[in-house]
């Protein structure tokens, strides 16, 4: 990029996507810049979750930066506290460490007078050109409304929120949910625990999934030959493009019927009680809801102190959960894996933009963006894995990098002195929205189930396209689909 006129940079967020800002920024010779976290470390959802039995369901060499790839990850589908282990360590080689500021929230953004101003926790304040949002997708808890909730005796938390002081061995647990959360959970806590009941409101499709460790000799091949890294990085997208990713768009794919019976398969070969197995096979295609991919789930819900209740929760009592046929299932812990509100991206932060429009008005009824990055009346305003992206069936972190290509080459406009503000046209907004609207019901989400992908309309919230096409948009920004103002 050319010199030009000094920007000045707010990233919101210090996860997996604030730090690829950070370093990316910085290469394009963009140095003025803060991170503004409002935990106490970085990480992201890699910080937030710690629940036991926490791992990517994206493979590992495919779950990294391209320009900072892992010789020593310790399987193929690495745990959580590995993958933390990982961001901070990226961050500390590429020195984004000292330029965040822990422990700051940003409570208010408005554009006044050319400018993004920020009112950050603690009383501080911020004037900038350019706002970065990295908050990620999944980071405010979904907690449940059951009657009784807070009667509950043991201790009780969301999954997210995990108390590591509490004691599991040998105890009663209950983990209301089915997600890929609480199946982890469960194969990781059932051979500790006295007995462990799964509230199950909806059967999950399981895809068998090998995770062996590595071995000293595999991860030494791995760094002694980077190339052989780079090539293995690249094939993992490709295939992972090529196979999953671009099957769940087209829910009549031949990929989509083998997906549907690798699951079926897995069901009927390794649950061995008939009753059993039909209380967990699903009525609803594999995919339809996000595919949960797990080794040994169903030899840890076979476990003879593991219990799968199927009977709908009524309320919760002091001394454990009540189901509507009237059994109270006593328990001494109570583990919430329900989920997040997809919906919410930087939100409870009150965004205000042009002319004074706020972003809960402007995303009334449902958030919305173009391309998933950018938003009319909010210029220079730019979201990384934003509303209605690529949440559901790529790895994110090749999805940010991607975006932020694209960011880049709209920060190098303001840069040139081209422009001082940027916002997609209204139209452009409108029809990408109208088209992925309208693409979206070619897709495996909406063949008949109730996901966190559904908006209210019940249109997946999530890009309905092939890769090669999210690529081919990410390439260059058009001209005329943007409102460049001087």
């Amino acid at each position: 990029m050319s010199d030009g006129r000094r920007l000045r940079f707010a990233i919101i967020g210090a996860g997996m996507a604030g730090v690829l800002a950070a370093i990316k920024l910085r290469e394009a010779g963009l140095d003025d810049f803060t991170i503004y976290e409002k935990a106490d470390r970085l990480g992201g959802t890699w910080r937030e979750n710690t629940y036991p039995g926490i791992a990517c369901d994206v493979p590992s060499h495919l779950y990294c930066y391209s320009f900072a790839l892992n010789p020593d990850w310790s399987r193929p589908y690495s745990p959580g506290a590995e993958i933390e282990t990982y961001f901070e360590r990226v961050a500390r080689e590429h020195d984004v460490t000292p330029r965040i500021r822990f422990g700051a929230e940003v409570l208010t953004c408005e554009w006044r007078g050319g400018r993004w101003h920020l009112e950050i926790t603690g009383g501080l304040h911020d004037e900038v050109d350019v706002v970065i949002a990295a908050t990620g997708v999944l980071h405010h808890p979904n907690l449940p409304v059951i009657d009784g909730l807070d009667s509950f005796a043991g201790a009780s938390f969301h999954s997210a929120r995990w108390e590591h002081d509490v004691v599991l061995d040998g105890r009663r647990i209950g983990i209301v949910g089915t997600g890929s959360t609480a199946v982890q959970i469960t194969s990781a806590v059932v051979g500790r625990v006295a007995h462990l009941s799964l509230f199950q409101r909806t059967a999950q499709w399981i895809m068998p999934q090998t995770n062996p460790e590595y071995s000293d000799e595999e991860r030494a091949g791995f760094r002694s030959d980077p190339v052989a890294l780079a090539e293995l990085h690249a094939n993992l997208s490709r295939l992972f493009a090529d196979g999953f990713s671009n099957a769940v768009v087209d829910a009549d794919s031949p990929q989509m019927a083998m997906v549907q019976e690798l699951c079926r398969t897995n069901l009927e070969t390794n649950v061995t009680d008939p009753a059993l197995r039909e209380r967990l096979r699903p009525d609803y295609r594999a995919a339809c809801k996000r595919l949960i991919v797990s080794p040994d789930f169903y030899a840890a819900i076979q476990q003879s102190n593991a219990e799968l209740v199927t009977d709908a929760i009524e309320r919760v009592e002091p001394a454990g959960v009540c189901t509507v046929d009237g059994r109270l299932h006593e328990l001494d812990v109570l583990v919430l894996a329900t989920g997040f509100k997809a919906d919410a991206f930087m939100r409870p932060m009150q965004l205000v933009g042009r002319d004074g429009v706020r972003l809960d008005d402007a995303w009334a009824p449902r958030p919305c963006a173009y391309l998933s990055i950018s938003m009319t009346d909010f210029p220079n305003f730019f979201m990384l894995n934003g509303p209605n992206g690529p949440v559901g069936n790529f790895s994110l972190i090749e999805v940010a990098e991607l975006q932020m290509g694209y960011i880049l080459q709209l920060i190098e406009w303001l840069r040139r002195g081209e422009c001082r503000e940027i916002t997609p046209t209204r139209v452009a907004m409108e029809q990408f929205e109208a088209e992925r609207s309208e693409a979206a019901g070619h897709t495996i989400w909406t063949t008949g189930c109730k996901s966190w992908y559904l908006d209210d309309r019940g249109i997946p919230a999530t890009w309905p396209w092939p890769f090669h096409r999210f690529r081919a948009e990410m390439e260059a920004p058009e001209r005329a689909l943007f409102d460049a103002r001087a």
